[in-house]
C-alpha cells in the first residue's frame, strides 16, 4: 500500500478497481484477528461505500473489483456469478508443469466440506532448474504459469496445483515447506508468488468490455528476474 493509499487502476462513478497488495483480507471475517481490512481501509481512502464484488486470498495480490453503488455492483455480481467475467493470473510453481493443462478436482468450502465442480485451466509461460538440492533432488525446478480459473472456489488455484504436486512457492497452506523456506532465506521472499494479471467483463453500465490489468509487484518482479522467468 502507498502512502496515499492503494493504487488505483482504473475508477468511474459506478466502479473501482485496485492493485491489492499481498497481505491484506479483503474484508473481515469471523475467524480473522487482523484490524485492518482493503475493504475499510479503501471505503476511508474515496470517502464512499463500496460493494466487493469477489475476493482475493490474503496472499494474493492483484486486481481487485468494487462497485460504488448497489445497481451496478448487482450488475458486476451477477457477472461473477454467472463465470462471465475472464480472470487471468499469473504462479510461480514447484517442478515443470506440462505446457498446458485443465485441472478438473472438487473442491470444499473453508471447511472442506461439501466439494463442488472447480476448474482451472493453465498455460506454461517459463521454466528454470537452479544447481541446488532441496528435498530429495539433486536440482530446484519451477515454473511460470498463466492460470485461468472457470470456477471461484475457496484457494482453487492454490489447492489445483498442489493437487497437481505443482504448489505455489509462498502457500503456506498448501504448499511445500522446504522450498518457501528456501525462498525466504535465500531472497527473502515469504509471499504467495500468486499475482491477479487481469479482469475483463462488461461495464455494468455502457456494457463495454473492459479489461483492468494489475502491474506485478516489486518484489514478484525481483524474483521473476532472479530466476529469469519470462513473462510473454
Amino acid at each position: 500500500m502507498h502512502a496515499n493509499g492503494f493504487p488505483i487502476l482504473y475508477q468511474d462513478e459506478h466502479l473501482v478497481a485496485i492493485n491489492k497488495p499481498s497481505g491484506w483480507l479483503v474484508h473481515r471475517t469471523g475467524i480473522s484477528e487482523d484490524r485492518h481490512f482493503i475493504l475499510q481501509t479503501l471505503r476511508n481512502q474515496l470517502k464512499q461505500r463500496l460493494y466487493p464484488l469477489h475476493r482475493l486470498d490474503r496472499g494474493t495480490s492483484g486486481a481487485l473489483l468494487f462497485g460504488k453503488d448497489q445497481a451496478s455492483a448487482g450488475v458486476l455480481g451477477a457477472q461473477f456469478r454467472e463465470k462471465a467475467v475472464i480472470k487471468k493470473y499469473l504462479a510461480i510453481v514447484r517442478g515443470y508443469v506440462e505446457a498446458e493443462g485443465l485441472i478438473d478436482y472438487p473442491i470444499g468450502d473453508e471447511n472442506n466440506q461439501w466439494p463442488q465442480d472447480a476448474l482451472t485451466s493453465y498455460r506454461r509461460l517459463d521454466q528454470t532448474e537452479l544447481p541446488i538440492a532441496i528435498g530429495r533432488y539433486q536440482t530446484a525446478r519451477y515454473s511460470l504459469v498463466e492460470v485461468q480459473p472457470a470456477t471461484g472456489r475457496w484457494h482453487q488455484i492454490r489447492k489445483h496445483f498442489s493437487h497437481l504436486r505443482h504448489p505455489v512457492i509462498g502457500d503456506k497452506k498448501h504448499g511445500d515447506i522446504k522450498h518457501n523456506a528456501y525462498f525466504r532465506e535465500r531472497w527473502g521472499i515469504a509471499r504467495l508468488l500468486l499475482h491477479a494479471t487481469e479482469l475483463t467483463f462488461a461495464h455494468p453500465i455502457t456494457q463495454e468490455s473492459m479489461t483492468i490489468s494489475a502491474p506485478l509487484a516489486e518484489e514478484f518482479g525481483f524474483i521473476l528476474k532472479e530466476l529469469n522467468l519470462i513473462v510473454e
